[in-house]
């Protein structure tokens, strides 16, 4: 298989290339994100894609020759030092090795393939090109794009699916801004997406190609009762939990203490449960970071260093 031309995301469970004898791709559909795998795909959606892609294929003009040679997942040097048969996500992982045995990984390539929700596009599933949601004050509301709008270009890339989309914002800088073309009222409209640092984040703890440096804090207790959260002076919407009993070595050595309620981690608050704590954790930091946990230890405020393991 030709890296080069099947180049997609590698942890998904399913994906399909639009394309001609002469590998030229004219789309892409599949995808998925952490509520699981069948998230991002509908038959509806393939078979729209596929319509727009053979009308692609009827406008594109000949192919240019292809002059390299083909990249196999074999030929990656990581590869050959691995036993058995290669999977999908086994890429990920010998890019991975290879750049950092020459100091070139970059930790943000880990938030790969990010959703258009990231720039606050939420596509149809059925029509992937048709605008279904925009989320307020997003790059996407910013220059104007609409609920039942349809994008027809995203950072050059012509997309009919969650899987062009998610392609071209691959493609994109860490920071900076990228060109969209959509229509609005049957015209069509140009403009550019403003990317903050950081706006690549989003879950990729489902990814198998990461279970080796997504971190995991062994902590156990229970969600703060309504009446707990107002005796310590927090909102009833805060994710609080307190540490039981049963302290784990490597907590108690980081100095943790049965009874401390913990509150946020690095100065951020944050809404909801204990699994939405410890999800912010996993979302957001890599095994071998050190962050700082929010604790109310005997009433008081106290912060805690730990550095993150899986």
């Amino acid at each position: 298989m030709d890296l080069r031309v099947f180049d997609f995301d590698y942890d998904v469970t399913w994906y399909v290339f639009f394309l001609n004898a002469d590998e030229t791709v004219y789309g892409r559909y599949g995808g998925r994100d952490a509520r699981g795998d069948q998230s991002r795909i509908s038959l509806k959606g393939l078979r729209y894609a596929m319509g727009r892609a053979l009308e692609a294929h009827q406008a594109a003009p000949p192919p240019a020759k292809r002059a390299d040679p083909p990249l196999r997942p074999e030929d990656i040097p990581a590869a050959k030092r691995h036993k058995g048969c290669i999977h999908c996500h086994n890429v990920n992982e010998f890019r991975r090795a290879d750049a950092k045995a020459i100091g070139n990984w970059d930790r943000a390539s880990v938030w790969a393939y990010p959703p258009p929700d990231n720039v606050g596009v939420v596509v149809d599933l059925d029509a992937g090109d048709r605008v279904k949601a925009v989320a307020a004050c997003s790059p996407a509301d910013k220059v104007g794009i609409k609920p039942g709008d349809v994008l027809r270009r995203l950072n050059g890339v012509p997309v009919a699916s969650f899987a062009d989309a998610s392609y071209a914002l691959h493609k994109a800088p860490a920071k900076g801004t990228i060109p969209v073309v959509w229509s609005q009222a049957g015209k069509e409209r140009t403009g550019a997406l403003e990317l903050a640092d950081g706006w690549r984040k989003t879950n990729i703890t489902w990814r198998p190609s990461l279970l080796d440096i997504l971190p995991s804090a062994p902590f156990a207790g229970d969600d703060l009762t309504a009446d707990d959260r107002r005796r310590l002076g927090l909102t009833a919407a805060r994710a609080a939990f307190q540490i039981g009993d049963n302290l784990h070595p490597s907590l108690a050595k980081a100095g943790f203490r049965t009874g401390d309620v913990v509150v946020g981690f690095n100065g951020v608050p944050l809404d909801g449960t204990t699994g939405d704590l410890l999800g912010y954790l996993r979302r957001n930091f890599l095994v071998g970071d050190t962050v700082t946990v929010d604790v109310i230890r005997a009433g008081r405020r106290a912060e805690v260093k730990l550095m993150l393991s899986n």
